[in-house]
């Protein structure tokens, strides 16, 4: 039986080599004046985008140009909407990575209303936000957050009770056009490109094994993570080859779709935590998680001896990653736990005490982790000892 599922809205996605060059006729209907947000030194890296805001210049739109270089804060989304808010802008373009999706997707989200964002975020304020937005048009520069496909943007800000990152979220916030240029990532440095295709891999493993996953999210998770596979790695070491850019910023895509619809697990949860205290870029945080994690969930599910829908689902991953199927399954469950901590060594994705996580700050980090949809629940202890273990 395939039982009941729900699926949240997704953009008009245009995808392939070439397709950014779609974007004057996406904004031709909506008007004339756009705001186009891109990212720091990334933007002037980038022949690609560079080349993209020379067609807009052609084709006579009125440009107001902003880069944002950081996670954004609150106090940069209430900036430019309230830079904005009274010139009639038709579209807001948002060309980069994470950090300039969820700008875009907040500003375009803020730009008819008056208030502060900071009313809106989940967990900070107590409004909900409408589902307003000016016309919004992403177009990603890196393959990993998928948040060209998601109704939420993340913000990292601070109260009284400390550092957040916390989502403005409505269903309408997805952006209208999503154009996904594999061409665009193709200048993407090699630590960036790892970084964020670790996040990409953990999206799709972490809504694969769900405890909210679905039919539909899993054909589509798997189908991601196969695409992870035969192109992270290539695409790390040759980013130059533009099937191995394709691959993954197909694989990102997905990951965005499948994490909307099925949750996230401890991984992100740890994100989430010790993104709020640390300056640490969020890829890297899964990245360095991801084997480690997930060997304490294969542990876990093995010592309970049931062959239950959680370890099924590392069985197909197994098989996956090891190209073999003549072996029993708690072979395939630590196969996967393997490959992961060989990718992140491979990947030299750095651990968390460069980033000057300390072990006097686990417990903090962990009581601050959320992780409900994680096939396997965890106690304090256990949680600091997987921090602890990327020390």
């Amino acid at each position: 039986m395939t039982g009941s599922f729900g699926l949240i809205r997704t953009p008009r996605i245009y995808f392939g080599a070439g397709e950014s060059r779609k974007l004057p006729g996406v904004l031709r209907s909506q008007g004339s004046n756009i705001l186009v947000i891109t990212g720091g030194r990334s933007f002037l890296d980038n022949k690609g985008v560079t080349d993209l805001m020379s067609l807009l210049d052609q084709e006579k739109f009125t440009l107001y140009h902003e880069r944002i270089g950081n996670e954004p804060s609150p106090e940069d989304v209430d900036m430019l909407a309230s830079r904005y808010r009274n010139l009639e802008l038709q579209a807001v373009v948002a060309i980069g990575g994470g950090s300039v999706m969820d700008t875009g997707k907040a500003v375009s989200a803020m730009l008819p209303l008056e208030s502060s964002v900071r009313e809106y975020l989940e967990g900070v304020g107590a409004k909900s936000h409408p589902g307003v937005k000016r016309f919004f048009v992403a177009i990603p520069t890196t393959s990993g957050t998928g948040s060209e496909t998601t109704a939420n943007a993340v913000l990292s800000g601070s109260d009284t009770r400390g550092g957040f990152k916390r989502s403005l979220r409505h269903e309408n916030l997805v952006p209208d056009i999503a154009l996904v240029d594999p061409v665009l990532t193709v200048g993407c440095p090699r630590y960036t490109t790892a970084a964020s295709g670790m996040d990409a891999f953990t999206q799709l493993m972490e809504s694969y094994l769900s405890l909210k996953s679905g039919p539909l999210t899993d054909s589509l998770a798997l189908d991601g993570i196969r695409h992870i596979h035969h192109n992270l790695v290539e695409a790390c070491n040759d980013g130059q080859n533009l099937g191995a850019r394709e691959g993954m910023a197909y694989a990102a895509l997905l990951s965005g779709i499948t994490l909307a619809n099925a949750g996230l697990g401890l991984i992100h949860g740890f994100a989430s935590s010790l993104g709020a205290i640390f300056d640490i870029p969020h890829g890297v945080i899964c990245g360095t998680m991801m084997g480690t994690v997930n060997r304490f969930n294969i542990r876990a599910l093995l010592d309970k001896k049931i062959r239950d829908k959680s370890t099924e689902k590392y069985v197909c991953l197994g098989k996956i990653f090891s190209g073999r199927e003549d072996k029993e399954y708690d072979w395939y469950m630590r196969f996967v736990a393997d490959y992961l901590d060989e990718l992140t060594n491979e990947l030299g994705l750095a651990r968390l005490g460069e980033y000057h996580v300390q072990s006097t700050d686990l417990e903090k980090i962990a009581s601050a982790t959320d992780h409900k949809a994680n096939p396997v629940i965890f106690e304090r202890e256990q949680l600091v000892e997987m921090l602890r273990a990327r020390m």
